[in-house]
């Protein structure tokens, strides 16, 4: 053992170095530096340069797309606050859909510009790029179907704001929501309900959107007056009472056509529905009919025209409901209920035979 010891100590110990040998090595070394210091430096300012021209090109690019959305701002800011901009430019819906198109255009060509450069360098460096790309595109394909409802939000958040199909200050109906749009986003989409409350609805979740803010609004109001009412006299009322409003303001700016009667929309046994409609500003129309009905109601009384209730066909479905015969509910009287009926008897158990009253007979 003490032998073995000693071979593993001597192996241990470096052995001395010949001076040629010493200076082969050195002569190895410099010549293998020799040969291929001028392909270092050649690969090294291929690189640099790949570097610098990605690193300039992503700054203009970013530089010019800030400079398009601010101008993008200034002609909305210029606008708003004038007669034309109040009716066709929301600065802040435009700003916000400026900035999201800003931000996804310069995150496209930030990804494009340096991943094409990085991989410049590695085509620079000889790293076989084939395992690379396939790698990524399965991973690609992984991140895609696991991430696939993000996805999704996203590219139609994207294509939402790139058509403007709704913006800042319009009021839309999404199907699974509705209300008064408050934030655009490329995932998700910030609505104010009529109650207040405020809803997060995934762009990608949407499948139809109603936009009640674009183009013009229509204001209905359905007036039910008694059958055997003058029906000339109630429509030069009512359009004497849409004229004063049209002249009121603030409404003789949001009427944008005059208020129309349409005649009888629906007509019953003691009553008669009329019809009044008119266009309005985009957004306006709750209003207008709310203002609309308290007029009509105040001119209707001024000539001593009542404005009755629900719908005949509504009375007469309450009324049947309230004579209906209480008892029609009741089930039928049953044979079993009387004891000296047969169907009684026959279900009358047996009594048991007693021993002792059997042995006495």
């Amino acid at each position: 053992m003490f032998w073995s010891a000693a071979l593993a100590a001597e192996d241990a110990t470096p052995r001395p170095v010949s001076l040629d040998e010493a200076q082969r090595t050195a002569n190895d070394a410099a010549g293998w530096v020799e040969e291929n210091w001028s392909v270092w430096l050649s690969n090294g300012l291929r690189i640099i340069l790949i570097v610098v021209i990605a690193v300039v090109m992503r700054s203009l690019i970013r530089r010019a797309i800030t400079k398009l959305i601010a101008r993008m701002n200034r002609t909305a800011s210029a606008v708003d606050g004038t007669a034309l901009g109040g009716l066709l430019v929301n600065a802040e819906r435009r700003r916000q859909r400026s900035e999201a198109i800003g931000s996804v255009l310069r995150s496209v060509a930030s990804f494009l510009i340096m991943g094409t450069a990085a991989l410049t360098v590695l085509s620079v460096l000889k790293i076989n790029l084939a395992p690379l790309l396939a790698s990524a595109g399965v991973a690609g394909v992984a991140i895609g179907f696991g991430a696939r409802n993000l996805v999704t939000d996203f590219l139609s958040g994207v294509f939402m704001i790139l058509e403007d199909q709704y913006g800042v200050g319009d009021t839309i109906d999404a199907g699974v929501a509705s209300g008064e749009v408050i934030e655009v986003g490329l995932r998700v989409t910030k609505l104010r309900g009529a109650d207040g409350e405020i809803w997060y609805v995934r762009n990608g979740e949407v499948k139809r959107i109603g936009n009640l803010s674009q183009g013009w609004a229509t204001a209905g109001v359905d007036v039910q007056v008694r059958a055997d009412e003058d029906l000339d006299r109630v429509r030069e009322i009512l359009t004497r009472t849409g004229e004063e409003m049209q002249k009121a303001e603030p409404w003789t700016e949001r009427l944008w056509e005059p208020v129309e009667v349409l005649g009888l929309s629906a007509t019953y046994l003691d009553s008669v529905v009329v019809r009044v409609s008119a266009k309005t500003m985009p957004g306006k129309a709750l209003g207008v009919e709310r203002e609309l009905r308290w007029r009509i109601k105040q001119a209707l009384d001024a000539e001593g025209i009542r404005i009755v209730g629900r719908p005949a066909e509504a009375n007469l479905e309450v009324g049947a409901t309230q004579g209906a015969d209480p008892m029609a509910a009741v089930a039928a009287p049953s044979a079993l209920a009387n004891p000296a009926s047969p169907q009684s008897q026959a279900t009358t158990p047996i009594p048991p035979v007693v021993p002792g009253a059997a042995l006495g007979k």
